[in-house]
């Protein structure tokens, strides 16, 4: 049987240097991606049919192509040195460390000590401990507001959905008019960080126990580390990286097998992923990088535990934050660039989006640093811009219940589907022309009535194929 290969490149003069092949054979497709002049890692996943192993590689491939991916020929581009950034770093003492502010250009107050940040294009996302979740633009002006029932743990983006974890337990959808209840983890379980890819649901919690949960709120593996507290759980079409009390475990997807192993010095306290890369933050003031095949490259030092860190694409830049109340700047090959003040508090996550260093601190704040050049440059000087400071909006009403959904009439231009019983669980199928009828759609489980219709806004196939995902509003038809 013939295979199909096809083999893209994303080689930026200043960025990016990444390849992402897709291999079809049959009813196999062996998805491959790193850094170009290395192997990379691969993945084969199997389907039931050959055209719906290619219509999975063609999705892949589009997405990548729209995200700028060329074609290309393997060999052609050669692996990239490391870059060093040119601007020195600056050796000064405590006292003048703390008197040295970072250039921040907005902080809003959420009101109370927040864990929760995700940024994209149109919006910044920040939830808080007395369960508010906002929506800014990138202003900091307030777009939206929801109020969950309970302290919000971190906030996940899963391409165009959004989700907050709460300490109730629950994973909520952000993307209607009213957060829905997407997943439900035991009562028992104490959640530490949770993470999102394609649907699937990574857990870790308080006991270094990491829980895979599929898109029916179903639980497919659940493994024990070596260490306890899970702070750090990041997923992607590969596997589960999962840090805890004694370093960075990664699991297979599909049955938890433990692929690689890495030790740290000191608990892992947070974690961040870019597309070939794996970070870590630890008590023992370090930030650790490895590979997603078990490498470990460059190690960050800082002043103090490292409660977050963040990168600029595929780790030309890494950022941390200490419990201390300061950032930190570091280039690829671990060289310290710079260390500024917040003036907000210890910075319990953050996020790196185009030149700007976005952070959830202790003291509530959602604050936007400008992290380009010219401005740590300007800081490191003294100079700094004025802070606009942003107050929350007034407390919205108590939070409508998570399983209200409105009715309709008419389906109009939605999309229609059922639900059915399956043994003893209820499940969701499309009944709309297009739709494979035999996939089964993620759907709240709190809005599920045997017998009942509804129209959704829009249908899409989750990116590993097999079942739907519902995207906008839910509305039952009667």
């Amino acid at each position: 049987m013939s295979e199909a290969k096809t083999y893209l490149e994303l080689s930026e003069a200043e960025g990016s240097h990444k390849f992402y092949e897709v291999v079809v054979n049959g009813t196999q497709v062996t998805v491959r991606y790193g850094r170009i002049g290395d192997n990379g890692q691969s993945k084969t996943a199997e389907f039931p049919t050959a055209e719906k192993a290619q219509a999975d590689a063609t999705k892949k491939i589009n997405e990548k192509l729209r995200k700028g991916y060329e074609q290309a020929v393997v060999g052609v581009r050669q692996k990239r040195a490391v870059t060093r950034r040119a601007m020195a770093s600056i050796p000064v003492s405590r006292s003048r460390v703390q008197a040295m502010q970072a250039p921040v250009l907005w902080k809003f107050a959420s009101g109370s000590a927040a864990f929760g940040i995700f940024v994209d294009q149109q919006t910044c996302w920040v939830g808080n401990q007395t369960g508010r979740v906002f929506a800014l633009d990138h202003s900091g002006q307030v777009r939206n507001q929801f109020q969950l029932p309970d302290g919000v743990k971190c906030l996940v983006a899963d391409d165009a959905w959004i989700y907050a974890g709460c300490d109730d337990g629950k994973v909520y959808d952000l993307g209607g008019k009213v957060p829905r209840v997407a997943y439900e983890i035991a009562n028992n379980i104490d959640i530490f960080w949770l993470d999102i890819a394609d649907g699937i649901l990574g857990v870790s919690d308080q006991d270094g126990q990491v829980t895979i949960i599929n898109h029916e709120d179903e639980s497919q593996w659940s493994k024990r580390s070596t260490g306890n507290s899970g702070w750090m759980v990041r997923c992607d079409e590969i596997g589960v990286y999962h840090g805890h009390s004694r370093g960075v475990t990664m699991y297979d997807w599909e049955d938890g097998r433990v692929i690689w192993q890495q030790p740290t010095d000191g608990a892992v306290l947070f974690g961040w992923q870019e597309e070939s890369l794996v970070f870590a933050g630890t008590a023992s003031r370090k930030v650790y990088c490895f590979t997603k095949q078990g490498k470990q490259e460059a190690v960050y030092q800082c002043d103090n535990a490292v409660f977050s860190c963040a990168a600029a694409e595929d780790g030309k830049y890494v950022f941390a934050g200490d419990n201390d109340d300061s950032i930190y700047c570091f280039n690829q090959a671990g060289e310290r660039l710079w260390k500024l003040a917040t003036g907000c508090g210890s910075v319990y996550s953050m996020q790196f989006f185009e030149d700007r260093l976005y952070l959830v601190t202790t003291n509530g704040s959602l604050a936007c640093v400008d992290a380009s050049e010219a401005a740590i440059q300007s800081a490191q000087a003294g100079t700094v811009p004025t802070v606009v400071d942003i107050k929350a909006p007034k407390p919205i009403a108590a939070p409508v219940a998570v399983n209200f959904v409105e009715t309709t009439t008419d389906a109009g231009a939605g999309v229609l589907v059922e639900c059915f019983a399956e043994g003893s669980q209820l499940r969701i199928r499309a009944l709309s022309p297009g739709y494979d009828s035999t996939w089964r759609v993620q759907f709240p489980r709190d809005l599920r009535e045997l017998g009942a219709r509804y129209v959704v806004e829009a249908l899409r196939p989750a990116a590993r194929g097999n079942f739907y995902r519902t995207y906008g509003e839910i509305r039952k038809l009667v």
